[in-house]
């Protein structure tokens, strides 16, 4: 994986979505700011966060993607395997479905997908060294060129969706606490059924990851 670093970005996501669709970048590539003045979280509000955190967005081309893996559930695959990949440094952070990083009851990131001329762009945020307001930090202290590093190695294994699924499931029981939101209603996730693709069915309606 190609990684760009840059001292200062409004947001890498933005910025390697306008790179892409100006043929100026190709995937698999990343890019990684020091500083990010207007990230992008959940349901399109802004993610603020302070310099030393985690601003990263990567690119893949849809070929390159498991063969068994909807995009509707993207953001559970990459986000899993980075929650993973926190774990295997001793973290005890736990994914929110469907994208968000949480330690205990409180959130210290998010991840957010989106395809753009044949290519999938994730755009990550996690509040490795500080976090403001009501977020909080991660529990361990990190090396961010040692967490990329092995954390693009894990996504070149290139593992089935239904090799990630089957560990996220046994550990959906983290969620029960959490809720989600769908067209501005919050939804307890005590509640919800997990399904095989990743979505949440509750009352006999299916619910899909947008972000």
């Amino acid at each position: 994986m190609k990684i760009l670093s840059l001292k200062s970005v409004d947001s890498t996501q933005l910025y390697l979505k306008k790179s892409i669709q100006l043929k100026e970048i190709v995937g698999p590539v990343a890019v990684i700011a020091q500083v990010q003045t207007h990230g992008i979280g959940s349901r399109d509000n802004s993610w603020i966060s302070k310099e030393g955190n985690l601003f990263l967005s990567f690119a893949l081309p849809l070929e390159d993607l498991p063969t068994d893996l909807k995009l509707e559930s993207a953001s559970i695959y990459f986000a899993f395997i980075l929650k993973e990949t926190l774990a295997s440094f001793g973290s005890e952070v736990v994914l929110k479905w469907p994208n968000d990083f949480y330690i205990g009851a409180n959130k210290i990131g998010g991840m957010i997908t989106t395809v753009v001329d044949k290519t999938i762009i994730c755009g990550v945020g996690i509040n490795l060294v500080s976090s403001v307001s009501e977020f909080a930090k991660l529990d361990i202290d990190i090396d961010k060129k040692s967490l990329l590093q092995t954390y693009f190695q894990n996504l070149e294994k290139k593992l089935l969706w239904k090799q990630v699924f089957s560990k996220y499931k046994l550990e959906f029981y983290t969620n029960k606490k959490f809720f989600t939101h769908k067209d501005g209603h919050k939804i307890s996730l005590q509640r919800v059924k997990l399904e095989d693709d990743g979505s949440i069915s509750i009352n006999g309606e299916r619910i899909y990851s947008r972000r």
